[in-house]
């Protein structure tokens, strides 16, 4: 179990005026994990968000985030071993793009959430499309 300084140090990490992640975010919703200390709560406080904890027993109110990242450990990080943070982070970049610009989703009527602009929808040879060696594939007309 982390302790205190430990949790509060990473929330500073998080909120790094040059690298954080969480760098200029208004909401952080989060579950009862107790990771999420009082020390961290109150450092990201502190940072200008407000820390939202989720009620218990409610796996249905973070089904949106649930679901990319089901998807993103099952179809990308299940199939690579990452050799660094740097790689980790390119992975999950590539894949976030394959996810709303090129893959379709059948929960919105097999569309993609946002294509990418000139895209055809007819006619032109079909043509298939790598990320991350071949790992994620898609297909499309060629222009």
């Amino acid at each position: 179990m982390p302790n205190e300084a430990w949790m509060s140090q990473v929330a500073r990490d998080l909120t790094d005026v040059e690298t954080g992640f969480l760098n200029g975010t208004l909401y952080l919703i989060h579950d009862r994990d107790p990771l999420f200390t009082e020390s961290f709560v109150r450092t990201r406080r502190d940072s200008g968000a407000v820390c939202v904890k989720l009620p218990p027993c409610s796996p249905s109110l973070n089904a949106y985030p649930e679901r990319f990242v089901r998807s993103i450990k099952s179809e990308c990080l299940g199939q690579i071993i990452p050799i660094g943070g740097r790689h980790l982070r390119r992975a999950v970049r590539e894949y976030a793009e394959h996810y709303h610009h090129e893959q379709n989703h059948q929960g919105i009527g097999n569309e993609m959430i946002d294509p990418d602009e000139g895209i055809r929808l007819t006619g032109g040879p079909v043509e298939c499309r790598e990320r991350l060696g071949g790992i994620l594939r898609y297909y499309r007309r060629a222009a």
